[in-house]
Protein backbone atom coordinates (compact mmCIF):
# COMPACT_ATOMS: atom_id res chain seq x y z
CA UNK A 1 0.00 0.00 0.00
CA UNK A 2 1.32 3.53 -1.25
CA UNK A 3 1.37 6.55 1.35
CA UNK A 4 -0.57 9.24 0.04
CA UNK A 5 2.21 12.39 -0.83
CA UNK A 6 0.18 14.62 1.58
CA UNK A 7 0.75 11.70 4.94
CA UNK A 8 4.22 11.47 3.03
CA UNK A 9 5.04 15.31 3.41
CA UNK A 10 3.54 15.10 6.75
CA UNK A 11 5.75 12.55 8.07
CA UNK A 12 8.99 13.76 7.00
CA UNK A 13 8.39 17.38 8.46
CA UNK A 14 7.97 16.18 11.75
CA UNK A 15 10.67 13.26 11.11
CA UNK A 16 12.95 15.94 10.07
CA UNK A 17 12.30 17.63 13.29
CA UNK A 18 13.42 14.71 15.62
CA UNK A 19 16.05 13.74 13.52
CA UNK A 20 17.75 17.32 14.17
CA UNK A 21 16.90 16.71 17.90
CA UNK A 22 18.42 13.65 17.84
CA UNK A 23 22.09 14.54 16.78
CA UNK A 24 22.26 17.24 19.77
CA UNK A 25 24.91 16.47 21.77
CA UNK A 26 22.87 16.58 24.83
CA UNK A 27 21.07 13.05 23.53
CA UNK A 28 24.69 11.19 24.09
CA UNK A 29 25.09 12.94 27.49
CA UNK A 30 22.34 11.99 28.44
CA UNK A 31 22.41 8.48 27.29
CA UNK A 32 26.08 8.27 29.46
CA UNK A 33 23.80 9.67 32.75
CA UNK A 34 21.41 7.07 32.72
CA UNK A 35 24.37 4.21 31.96
CA UNK A 36 26.13 5.72 35.09
CA UNK A 37 23.13 5.41 37.26
CA UNK A 38 21.92 2.11 35.78
CA UNK A 39 25.81 0.82 36.64
CA UNK A 40 25.01 1.96 40.40
CA UNK A 41 27.76 4.98 40.35
CA UNK A 42 25.41 7.89 39.31
CA UNK A 43 26.23 11.34 38.41
CA UNK A 44 23.29 12.78 40.31
CA UNK A 45 19.94 12.00 40.17
CA UNK A 46 17.83 11.29 36.87
CA UNK A 47 14.09 12.17 35.73
CA UNK A 48 11.67 10.93 33.33
CA UNK A 49 8.16 11.40 32.77
CA UNK A 50 5.56 8.89 31.40
CA UNK A 51 1.98 7.58 30.87
CA UNK A 52 0.80 11.16 30.42
CA UNK A 53 -2.58 12.06 30.40
CA UNK A 54 -2.14 12.96 26.64
CA UNK A 55 -6.31 13.27 25.94
CA UNK A 56 -5.33 16.51 28.58
CA UNK A 57 -2.18 17.96 26.87
CA UNK A 58 -3.12 19.58 23.92
CA UNK A 59 -2.11 23.34 23.13
CA UNK A 60 -1.75 25.14 20.01
CA UNK A 61 -3.04 21.87 18.16
CA UNK A 62 0.67 20.79 18.34
CA UNK A 63 -0.58 16.88 19.09
CA UNK A 64 -3.70 17.29 16.13
CA UNK A 65 -3.25 14.37 13.80
CA UNK A 66 -3.04 15.47 10.03
CA UNK A 67 -2.59 12.14 8.41
CA UNK A 68 -5.54 10.45 6.89
CA UNK A 69 -3.95 6.54 6.91
CA UNK A 70 -4.46 4.81 9.88
CA UNK A 71 -1.12 3.56 10.25
CA UNK A 72 0.44 6.65 9.36
CA UNK A 73 -1.43 8.01 11.94
CA UNK A 74 -0.04 5.99 14.41
CA UNK A 75 3.16 6.98 13.41
CA UNK A 76 2.67 10.52 13.43
CA UNK A 77 1.22 10.55 16.80
CA UNK A 78 4.33 9.33 18.20
CA UNK A 79 6.47 11.88 16.23
CA UNK A 80 4.05 14.69 18.03
CA UNK A 81 4.16 13.06 21.36
CA UNK A 82 8.03 13.03 20.96
CA UNK A 83 8.10 17.07 19.74
CA UNK A 84 5.81 17.82 21.98
CA UNK A 85 7.67 16.64 25.75
CA UNK A 86 10.99 17.58 24.28
CA UNK A 87 9.44 20.90 23.43
CA UNK A 88 7.91 21.20 26.94
CA UNK A 89 8.52 18.72 29.71
CA UNK A 90 12.05 16.94 28.23
CA UNK A 91 13.68 16.40 31.93
CA UNK A 92 16.00 13.32 30.92
CA UNK A 93 14.51 11.81 28.07
CA UNK A 94 16.59 10.53 24.84
CA UNK A 95 15.95 11.59 21.67
CA UNK A 96 17.15 8.76 18.89
CA UNK A 97 17.25 9.24 15.07
CA UNK A 98 14.55 5.79 14.66
CA UNK A 99 10.81 5.23 14.98
CA UNK A 100 10.03 1.44 16.06
CA UNK A 101 7.47 -0.05 14.34
CA UNK A 102 5.96 -3.01 16.30
CA UNK A 103 6.23 -6.18 14.36
CA UNK A 104 2.91 -8.44 13.60
CA UNK A 105 3.13 -10.98 16.69
CA UNK A 106 -0.14 -12.84 17.44
CA UNK A 107 -0.14 -14.99 20.97
CA UNK A 108 -4.55 -15.21 21.56
CA UNK A 109 -3.78 -14.67 25.39
CA UNK A 110 -4.04 -17.43 28.26
CA UNK A 111 -7.28 -18.78 27.20
CA UNK A 112 -9.40 -16.13 29.72
CA UNK A 113 -10.83 -12.91 28.89
CA UNK A 114 -11.83 -10.07 31.46
CA UNK A 115 -14.96 -9.54 32.67
CA UNK A 116 -15.54 -6.73 33.82
CA UNK A 117 -18.14 -3.46 34.90
CA UNK A 118 -16.82 0.02 34.05
CA UNK A 119 -16.73 3.22 36.02
CA UNK A 120 -16.26 6.05 33.57
CA UNK A 121 -15.60 9.76 34.68
CA UNK A 122 -14.04 11.28 31.73
CA UNK A 123 -15.16 9.45 28.51
CA UNK A 124 -11.73 11.42 27.13
CA UNK A 125 -9.79 9.63 29.54
CA UNK A 126 -8.77 6.16 29.48
CA UNK A 127 -8.31 5.08 33.37
CA UNK A 128 -11.64 4.34 34.83
CA UNK A 129 -12.76 1.96 37.59
CA UNK A 130 -12.98 -1.45 36.97
CA UNK A 131 -15.21 -3.89 38.75
CA UNK A 132 -13.94 -7.50 38.14
CA UNK A 133 -15.95 -10.12 37.40
CA UNK A 134 -14.56 -13.94 39.17
CA UNK A 135 -14.39 -16.72 36.72
CA UNK A 136 -12.32 -19.33 38.60
CA UNK A 137 -14.09 -20.60 41.43
CA UNK A 138 -13.21 -24.57 41.09
CA UNK A 139 -10.09 -26.46 39.97
CA UNK A 140 -11.90 -27.31 36.94
CA UNK A 141 -12.07 -23.45 36.18
CA UNK A 142 -8.18 -23.80 36.15
CA UNK A 143 -8.31 -25.38 32.92
CA UNK A 144 -9.05 -22.46 31.18
CA UNK A 145 -5.47 -21.40 32.00
CA UNK A 146 -3.75 -21.88 28.56
CA UNK A 147 -0.36 -22.05 27.16
CA UNK A 148 -0.46 -19.24 24.56
CA UNK A 149 0.83 -19.96 20.93
CA UNK A 150 2.77 -17.42 19.54
CA UNK A 151 2.68 -17.13 15.71
CA UNK A 152 4.49 -14.19 13.69
CA UNK A 153 3.10 -12.28 10.91
CA UNK A 154 5.57 -11.83 8.64
CA UNK A 155 3.68 -10.77 5.66
CA UNK A 156 1.93 -7.80 7.94
CA UNK A 157 5.49 -6.98 9.10
CA UNK A 158 6.94 -6.43 5.70
CA UNK A 159 4.25 -4.28 4.45
CA UNK A 160 4.38 -2.29 7.85
CA UNK A 161 7.98 -1.81 7.74
CA UNK A 162 7.74 -0.82 3.44
CA UNK A 163 4.67 1.61 4.17
CA UNK A 164 7.35 2.85 7.29
CA UNK A 165 10.35 3.38 5.03
CA UNK A 166 8.71 5.16 2.35
CA UNK A 167 6.78 7.51 4.75
CA UNK A 168 10.47 8.35 6.36
CA UNK A 169 12.77 8.16 3.15
CA UNK A 170 15.94 7.32 5.29
CA UNK A 171 15.02 10.40 7.38
CA UNK A 172 14.70 8.01 10.66
CA UNK A 173 15.78 4.69 10.83
CA UNK A 174 13.16 2.42 10.82
CA UNK A 175 13.42 -0.27 13.73
CA UNK A 176 10.87 -3.21 13.48
CA UNK A 177 10.57 -4.05 17.08
CA UNK A 178 9.78 -7.15 19.19
CA UNK A 179 8.36 -7.80 22.55
CA UNK A 180 10.15 -6.50 25.88
CA UNK A 181 7.98 -9.00 28.21
CA UNK A 182 6.74 -8.42 31.88
CA UNK A 183 6.10 -10.83 34.36
CA UNK A 184 3.06 -9.55 36.06
CA UNK A 185 0.45 -12.48 36.75
CA UNK A 186 -1.08 -11.08 40.07
CA UNK A 187 -2.38 -8.18 38.27
CA UNK A 188 -3.60 -10.37 35.69
CA UNK A 189 -5.24 -13.10 38.42
CA UNK A 190 -7.08 -10.14 40.18
CA UNK A 191 -9.31 -9.44 36.85
CA UNK A 192 -9.96 -12.78 36.56
CA UNK A 193 -10.52 -13.78 40.25
CA UNK A 194 -10.98 -10.46 41.29
CA UNK A 195 -9.22 -8.59 43.61
CA UNK A 196 -10.90 -9.45 47.01
CA UNK A 197 -11.57 -12.66 46.29
CA UNK A 198 -8.07 -13.56 45.66
CA UNK A 199 -6.80 -11.95 48.89
CA UNK A 200 -9.84 -13.51 50.79
CA UNK A 201 -8.22 -17.24 49.00
CA UNK A 202 -4.58 -17.20 49.79
CA UNK A 203 -5.97 -17.45 53.03
CA UNK A 204 -9.07 -19.94 52.85
CA UNK A 205 -7.78 -21.52 49.33
CA UNK A 206 -3.94 -21.33 49.47
CA UNK A 207 -3.67 -24.79 47.44
CA UNK A 208 -6.26 -23.33 45.19
CA UNK A 209 -4.06 -19.81 44.90
CA UNK A 210 -0.93 -21.50 44.28
CA UNK A 211 -2.34 -23.70 41.41
CA UNK A 212 -3.17 -20.50 39.68
CA UNK A 213 -0.14 -18.68 40.23
CA UNK A 214 1.66 -21.97 39.16
CA UNK A 215 -0.64 -22.45 35.87
CA UNK A 216 0.12 -18.93 34.56
CA UNK A 217 3.46 -18.58 35.21
CA UNK A 218 4.66 -21.54 33.41
CA UNK A 219 2.11 -20.21 30.19
CA UNK A 220 4.32 -17.03 30.93
CA UNK A 221 7.49 -19.23 30.83
CA UNK A 222 6.07 -20.44 27.62
CA UNK A 223 5.59 -17.24 25.96
CA UNK A 224 8.87 -16.29 26.65
CA UNK A 225 10.36 -19.35 25.13
CA UNK A 226 8.42 -19.15 22.24
CA UNK A 227 9.60 -15.00 21.47
CA UNK A 228 13.13 -16.33 21.78
CA UNK A 229 12.87 -19.18 19.83
CA UNK A 230 11.41 -17.57 17.01
CA UNK A 231 13.55 -14.41 17.05
CA UNK A 232 10.96 -12.11 18.16
CA UNK A 233 11.91 -10.52 21.18
CA UNK A 234 12.90 -6.80 21.24
CA UNK A 235 16.28 -5.08 21.11
CA UNK A 236 17.51 -1.89 21.92
CA UNK A 237 15.64 -1.12 24.47
CA UNK A 238 15.43 2.84 25.55
CA UNK A 239 13.67 1.79 29.03
CA UNK A 240 12.33 -0.24 31.31
CA UNK A 241 8.96 0.58 33.27
CA UNK A 242 8.90 4.07 32.40
CA UNK A 243 12.71 5.11 33.49
CA UNK A 244 15.97 4.94 31.18
CA UNK A 245 17.44 1.56 30.15
CA UNK A 246 20.71 2.80 29.02
CA UNK A 247 23.79 0.66 30.28
CA UNK A 248 27.29 -1.18 28.97
CA UNK A 249 25.85 -4.70 30.96
CA UNK A 250 23.44 -5.71 28.07
CA UNK A 251 23.03 -7.27 25.72
CA UNK A 252 25.10 -10.29 26.73
CA UNK A 253 27.76 -11.60 25.02
CA UNK A 254 26.99 -13.48 21.80
CA UNK A 255 24.15 -11.31 21.33
CA UNK A 256 22.58 -11.38 17.73
CA UNK A 257 20.25 -8.26 17.37
CA UNK A 258 18.03 -10.69 14.79
CA UNK A 259 17.76 -13.20 17.41
CA UNK A 260 17.69 -11.19 21.22
CA UNK A 261 17.53 -13.64 24.24
CA UNK A 262 16.05 -12.76 27.28
CA UNK A 263 19.40 -12.25 28.97
CA UNK A 264 20.06 -9.61 26.40
CA UNK A 265 17.37 -7.59 28.05
CA UNK A 266 15.70 -6.05 30.69
CA UNK A 267 12.86 -7.05 32.21
CA UNK A 268 10.33 -6.19 34.87
CA UNK A 269 7.97 -7.32 37.15
CA UNK A 270 5.57 -6.95 40.16
CA UNK A 271 2.47 -8.03 42.75
CA UNK A 272 0.56 -4.61 43.23
CA UNK A 273 -2.48 -6.53 44.97
CA UNK A 274 0.35 -7.66 47.69
CA UNK A 275 0.82 -4.33 48.93
CA UNK A 276 -1.90 -5.98 51.71
CA UNK A 277 0.09 -9.20 52.18
CA UNK A 278 3.07 -10.18 54.77
CA UNK A 279 6.43 -10.15 53.88
CA UNK A 280 6.40 -14.22 54.50
CA UNK A 281 3.13 -14.32 52.01
CA UNK A 282 4.97 -11.91 49.24
CA UNK A 283 7.78 -14.53 48.75
CA UNK A 284 5.70 -17.66 49.14
CA UNK A 285 2.70 -17.02 46.73
CA UNK A 286 4.84 -14.52 44.34
CA UNK A 287 8.82 -14.09 44.79
CA UNK A 288 9.45 -18.08 44.56
CA UNK A 289 7.67 -17.67 41.39
CA UNK A 290 9.48 -15.09 39.87
CA UNK A 291 12.82 -16.17 40.81
CA UNK A 292 12.17 -19.07 37.61
CA UNK A 293 11.02 -15.47 35.25
CA UNK A 294 14.05 -12.24 36.43
CA UNK A 295 16.97 -15.41 36.35
CA UNK A 296 16.15 -15.66 32.51
CA UNK A 297 17.27 -12.17 32.23
CA UNK A 298 20.22 -9.87 31.99
CA UNK A 299 18.95 -6.89 34.35
CA UNK A 300 15.38 -6.31 36.43
CA UNK A 301 13.13 -3.83 37.66
CA UNK A 302 11.22 -4.68 40.42
CA UNK A 303 7.93 -3.17 41.61
CA UNK A 304 5.03 -0.40 40.39
CA UNK A 305 2.60 1.53 43.05
CA UNK A 306 2.84 -1.23 45.75
CA UNK A 307 4.73 -0.03 48.79
CA UNK A 308 8.05 -2.26 49.20
CA UNK A 309 9.86 0.03 51.60
CA UNK A 310 9.50 -3.04 54.24
CA UNK A 311 10.00 -5.66 51.73
CA UNK A 312 13.81 -5.28 50.72
CA UNK A 313 14.96 -8.17 52.01
CA UNK A 314 12.82 -10.80 50.26
CA UNK A 315 13.57 -8.86 47.39
CA UNK A 316 17.19 -9.26 47.40
CA UNK A 317 15.72 -13.30 46.77
CA UNK A 318 15.65 -11.85 43.11
CA UNK A 319 18.18 -12.11 40.60
CA UNK A 320 19.33 -9.33 38.19
CA UNK A 321 17.64 -7.00 40.46
CA UNK A 322 18.77 -3.49 39.78
CA UNK A 323 16.05 -1.01 40.35
CA UNK A 324 13.53 -0.70 43.11
CA UNK A 325 9.97 1.10 42.72
CA UNK A 326 9.60 3.50 45.74
CA UNK A 327 5.70 4.48 45.32
CA UNK A 328 4.66 7.91 46.87
CA UNK A 329 3.24 4.90 49.86
CA UNK A 330 6.36 4.56 51.04
CA UNK A 331 8.20 5.52 54.04
CA UNK A 332 11.76 7.13 52.02
CA UNK A 333 13.87 6.85 54.99
CA UNK A 334 13.71 2.89 55.57
CA UNK A 335 13.11 2.18 51.83
CA UNK A 336 16.31 4.13 51.38
CA UNK A 337 17.88 2.35 54.45
CA UNK A 338 17.54 -0.64 53.62
CA UNK A 339 18.03 -0.33 49.55
CA UNK A 340 21.18 1.49 50.54
CA UNK A 341 23.92 1.81 47.40
CA UNK A 342 22.79 -2.05 45.63
CA UNK A 343 19.82 -0.87 44.05
CA UNK A 344 18.95 2.75 41.70
CA UNK A 345 15.72 3.75 44.30
CA UNK A 346 13.40 4.58 41.99
CA UNK A 347 11.13 7.13 43.33
CA UNK A 348 7.69 7.72 41.80
CA UNK A 349 6.52 11.00 43.47
CA UNK A 350 2.68 11.45 43.90
CA UNK A 351 0.91 12.28 40.48
CA UNK A 352 -1.65 13.66 43.04
CA UNK A 353 0.27 17.28 43.32
CA UNK A 354 -1.16 18.09 39.51
CA UNK A 355 -4.60 17.39 40.49
CA UNK A 356 -4.74 19.19 43.24
CA UNK A 357 -6.19 23.20 43.40
CA UNK A 358 -4.60 25.34 44.05
CA UNK A 359 -1.37 24.36 41.63
CA UNK A 360 1.34 24.57 44.03
CA UNK A 361 5.01 24.14 43.04
CA UNK A 362 6.75 24.88 46.03
CA UNK A 363 4.97 21.93 47.53
CA UNK A 364 6.34 19.46 44.49
CA UNK A 365 9.86 21.13 45.15
CA UNK A 366 9.80 20.42 49.15
CA UNK A 367 9.02 16.66 48.28
CA UNK A 368 11.20 16.06 45.95
CA UNK A 369 14.40 17.64 47.90
CA UNK A 370 13.00 15.42 51.05
CA UNK A 371 13.25 12.28 48.82
CA UNK A 372 16.99 13.34 47.47
CA UNK A 373 18.07 14.33 51.14
CA UNK A 374 16.79 11.28 52.43
CA UNK A 375 18.04 8.99 49.92
CA UNK A 376 21.56 10.55 49.85
CA UNK A 377 21.74 9.96 53.81
CA UNK A 378 21.61 6.24 52.66
CA UNK A 379 24.22 6.75 49.83
CA UNK A 380 21.41 5.66 46.93
CA UNK A 381 21.33 5.88 43.59
CA UNK A 382 17.77 7.63 42.97
CA UNK A 383 15.95 8.64 39.91
CA UNK A 384 12.36 10.23 40.14
CA UNK A 385 10.05 8.86 37.78
CA UNK A 386 6.87 10.82 37.05
CA UNK A 387 3.97 8.33 36.18
CA UNK A 388 0.55 7.28 36.32
CA UNK A 389 -0.47 10.98 35.44
CA UNK A 390 -4.60 10.40 35.32
CA UNK A 391 -5.47 14.19 35.01
CA UNK A 392 -3.76 17.45 35.14
CA UNK A 393 -7.26 19.33 35.26
CA UNK A 394 -6.57 20.01 31.67
CA UNK A 395 -3.71 22.46 32.33
CA UNK A 396 -0.48 20.78 30.61
CA UNK A 397 1.65 23.85 31.47
CA UNK A 398 1.97 22.20 35.21
CA UNK A 399 3.38 18.92 33.91
CA UNK A 400 5.29 21.26 32.17
CA UNK A 401 6.78 23.31 35.69
CA UNK A 402 6.62 20.18 37.58
CA UNK A 403 9.52 19.06 35.17
CA UNK A 404 11.56 22.53 35.15
CA UNK A 405 11.51 21.87 39.27
CA UNK A 406 12.40 18.50 39.04
CA UNK A 407 15.37 19.37 36.52
CA UNK A 408 15.94 22.29 39.42
CA UNK A 409 15.99 20.24 41.93
CA UNK A 410 18.08 17.27 40.58
CA UNK A 411 21.08 19.76 39.63
CA UNK A 412 21.52 20.78 43.49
Amino acid sequence: MAVSRQDQNILRELAGQVAEIAALPVQQETISLWKALNGLKPVRPMVMIDQICWHEMEVDSELAVQTTDGFCQEMETTLRRTLYSWRHMPADMVVEPLIEVPKVIHWGGFGIQVQEEAAVLDPANDVYGHGFIDQLHTESDLKKIREPEVSFDEPATAEREEIAREAFGGMLEVRMQGWFPVFHPWDVIVQWHNPQQSLLDLVERPEFMHQIMSRLTEANLSLLDQLEEQGLLGVGQQRIHCTGAYTDELPAPGFDPKHARAKDLWTYGMAQIFSAVSPAMHQEFWLDYAVKWYSRFGLGYYGCCEPLDGKIDIIRNLPRVRKISMSPWVDVDRGAEQIGRDFVFSRKPSPAFLAREPWDPAAVEKDLRDTLERCARHGCPVELILKDISTVRYRPQRLWEWADVAMQVVAG
